[in-house]
């Protein structure tokens, strides 16, 4: 039985865990805060704006991203299905955008669905699995485009989209942000948002107390997808464009940002508004670097060891091995 004083470690990192979302956020803010202190620049209502367009734009696929992991998987083809999903948005969304989206999110039910029935069934790893449907999906979009960036004629659609109100927010900001607020009811309030962490938890434990294990992971891979298909049909109606490859840096953004949401790569942990709160503060600290003229090389550096630090850190042999040595050292 662990001692009163060998439990306060553990408190205390349980506690830094929980709040990590918001110690990160309050970080950037009040880095953004004394920005005047050390530059001439200033943070504007403009710059503010523009954080959370880019946080609408990658926020779904970071959400269906870190849906994934809580359940101790890892969807890599979401990425494939961001593009697609701004492809078919554009090329079937001309008259009607809902038809378009709508379309996208079919296509996402169909690719996560597949791919999850495959994982629930016969255990394989979801990485392998996923790297394929992201090679797959993406040669298909390429298939779609004829390999060329599409062109969306409805102007209108994107400057709606993203029209300013209440000085620093949009209609895609207010779509994808009740999107958020939705998901962390949802994971909170409900069942079957229990059942997702346990399932993350303990698979095993979880199909012993009767949760229908095989169901949350197929309906978790197919709601990764239609996030991703919605984020990257959001994304293209608004900037009248849909490219068949974006590369990989909205993965590596939607990943961190999730990580710096709270989610644990061992599964388990982690919810709707702690991503909101992990994509926001990610954002933002790229309106720093860019107020700063931080050049995209050091940029991508301090983003490269951003998210190194946070997976060693979230470790789970790595934890384990901490606590091994200090109870060792304990006994000493």
């Amino acid at each position: 039985m662990m001692s009163e004083k060998s439990l306060i470690p553990l408190f205390v990192a349980r506690t830094l865990r929980r709040l990590l979302p918001l110690l990160v956020l309050g970080l950037v803010l009040s880095a953004l805060i004394a920005l005047p202190l050390y530059s001439d620049a200033r943070v504007s209502s403009f710059s503010i704006n523009n954080s959370l367009q880019n946080a609408a734009s990658l926020g779904l696929l970071a959400l269906g991203v870190g849906l994934t992991m809580i359940i101790g998987e890892f969807d890599l083809s979401s990425l494939g299905v961001y593009a697609i999903g701004g492809m078919i948005a554009v090329k079937y969304g001309a008259d009607f955008p809902v038809v378009g989206l709508l379309l996208a999110m079919l296509l996402a039910v169909m690719v996560g669905g597949v791919q999850g029935w495959i994982i629930a069934r016969t255990g394989v790893s979801s990485v392998p699995l996923t790297l394929g449907g992201y090679i797959i999906v993406l040669g298909t979009s390429h298939l779609v485009s004829d390999s060329q960036t599409l062109a969306y004629a409805n102007y209108d659609v994107g400057i709606w989209l993203d029209s300013v109100f209440g000085g620093i927010l949009s209609p895609r900001i207010a779509i994808v942000v009740g999107i958020f607020l939705l998901t962390g009811a949802f994971m909170k309030w409900t069942r079957m948002g229990r059942e997702i962490r346990a399932v993350g938890g303990d698979r095993r434990a979880s199909r012993a107390s009767g949760v229908q294990v095989d169901r949350i992971i197929i309906g978790v891979f197919i709601a990764s997808a239609c996030l991703s298909a919605l984020g990257g049909g959001l994304f293209a109606l608004s900037t009248a464009a849909a490219k068949p490859d974006l590369g990989l840096a909205p993965f590596i953004f939607a990943v961190t940002a999730a990580l710096l949401g709270g989610v644990s790569l061992a599964g388990g942990r982690g919810g709707g508004m702690g991503i909101l709160m992990g994509v926001v503060s990610l954002s933002l600290l790229e309106t720093l670097f860019s107020l700063l003229g931080t050049p995209v090389y050091m940029v991508n550096l301090i983003r490269g060891a951003l998210l190194m630090i946070v997976v060693v850190i979230e470790a789970p042999d790595l934890r384990r091995s901490l606590v091994t040595l200090r109870n060792a050292t304990a006994v000493r």
